[in-house]
């Protein structure tokens, strides 16, 4: 499909635009803080949690006791919506896992090829304090190791978070639950310090100080991506409901005051309903403070004259949540190809998939769609290759290794194989006979 640019479309309402400026002084702030924690462990926890969270933590590890009653204070209905959003992210996370196959095979007689599915050994999953509670944020990081088997599965999240985000880390399955946040535990998690252990990958979204932090300790240990603000852009016809659309861009507005939102239509007439029922739904919405300054930043609407430009521009932005509100949302569907999850239909709303209905709503942004997807239980293993060869196979691979050898000058890769292919001359090729 052709390139498209925003001169190719209608804008109904354009987004403000973001600062583009760098922030350096971000990126100093988290680099110090990373070598600050390598080098005094806890005891730089202890200071940033003051500085940070206004409290310190007796223990930085959650007890048993404090998981205990955080479960006895957890509202009983909360705790069954939890536990339903537990298993439904666990039978998806299965059926993804069941898809995942070790294999055997052999390319040439005798030579034997293969890969393993081994589970990371220890995964540290950021959970967010934020601006609400969100319960399912756990859910989302902790529920896909356990499904892959990960050995140890810690979980990090601030001392000021709500109790009920530790009930909901214990029954998702976490190991080990520690009260720190920011770019501190994000170190912690990468260095280990005397209590809390140093794991193999991080998982889990944040704000700005522990993205930067992510992206720091990249290389030391995995991560699962760099996220930005959360993003929703709905495709739709003149079949659409500009009350259902309004909703849904809000309902994703209401995360943050950065939050991407927008809608391309090739309906004129959607387009300007949709416009007009935002500000009508605002009016009484109880977190327009928050949704109604991000529609105003981020928000924007666009026309496109006909499907194919509507599918050209949807995957333009390749935006983390795309809603498909057409007259056959599967046909349309199936024509796009960046996107970090999909939502079909006027009845998948990006809120089942935020709160319970299985899909991981951790997912790309800032377009980088365009090259992965969203974290899934694939995230939390490795698939390693192996090989073994019989005598068959060192015919079949040792002339054509020898031979590209000496073409390349590598005359000690040129006598591994070669001892393989004639181990009567072994001596003469390793006792000092010149090549």
């Amino acid at each position: 499909m052709s390139a498209i640019n925003e001169g190719d479309v209608q804008f109904i309402k354009r987004p403000q635009g973001q600062d583009t400026q760098a922030d350096l002084a971000l990126t100093d702030k988290v680099s110090a803080i990373i070598d600050q924690v390598k080098a005094q462990g806890d005891a730089a926890l202890r200071d940033f949690s003051a500085k940070f969270d206004k409290t310190v933590p007796e223990n930085f590890e959650v007890s048993g006791s404090e998981i205990a009653a955080a479960l006895a204070d957890l509202d009983p209905q909360t705790r069954k919506d939890s536990e339903f959003a537990i298993a439904q992210v666990k039978r998806f996370a299965q059926a993804q896992f069941a898809t995942m196959k070790p294999l055997e095979v052999e390319t040439l007689p005798g030579v034997h090829l293969g890969h393993r599915i081994i589970p990371i050994q220890k995964v540290g999953c950021y959970v967010p304090g934020g601006r609400y509670p969100i319960l399912s944020a756990p859910v989302m990081s902790i529920v896909p190791a356990v499904v892959a088997g990960c050995d140890e599965i810690i979980a990090c999240l601030p001392p000021g978070a709500h109790p009920a985000m530790i009930a909901v880390c214990h029954l998702a399955g976490a190991h080990r639950i520690f009260k720190v946040g920011g770019a501190q535990a994000i170190a912690a998690m990468a260095w280990g310090t005397e209590s809390i252990p140093a794991v193999d990958k991080i998982v889990g979204p944040g704000n700005a100080f522990v993205n930067e932090a992510k992206r720091q300790v990249f290389g030391k240990v995995g991560i699962d991506a760099l996220a930005g603000p959360s993003e929703i852009y709905v495709v739709a016809d003149d079949s659409a409901n500009p009350q259902m659309l309004a909703a849904d861009l809000l309902a994703q507005a209401e995360h943050d005051v950065h939050t991407r939102v927008g809608m391309a239509t090739t309906s004129q007439r959607i387009a300007d309903e949709t416009l007009s029922e935002i500000e009508r739904q605002l009016g009484n919405l109880p977190t327009a403070a928050t949704a109604g300054e991000a529609w105003r930043r981020q928000g924007e609407i666009v026309v496109c004259r006909d499907e194919a430009q509507l599918i050209a521009w949807a995957d333009h932005m390749a935006t983390e949540h795309l809603q498909v509100h057409t007259r056959d949302p599967h046909a349309t569907a199936s024509k796009i190809r960046h996107y970090g999850s999909l939502f079909i239909g006027q009845n998948a709303s990006v809120v089942f998939s935020d709160k319970c209905c299985g899909t991981n709503h951790t997912l790309p942004t800032m377009a980088a769609a365009r090259y992965t997807g969203g974290l899934w239980v694939g995230a939390y293993v490795k698939i390693c290759t192996h090989q073994w060869i019989d005598d068959h196979g060192i015919a079949a691979v040792a002339e054509p290794a020898v031979r590209q050898s000496r073409t390349e000058g590598m005359q000690a890769h040129r006598r591994a194989a070669e001892i393989r292919l004639r181990p009567e001359e072994i001596a003469a090729i390793t006792g000092g006979a010149r090549d």
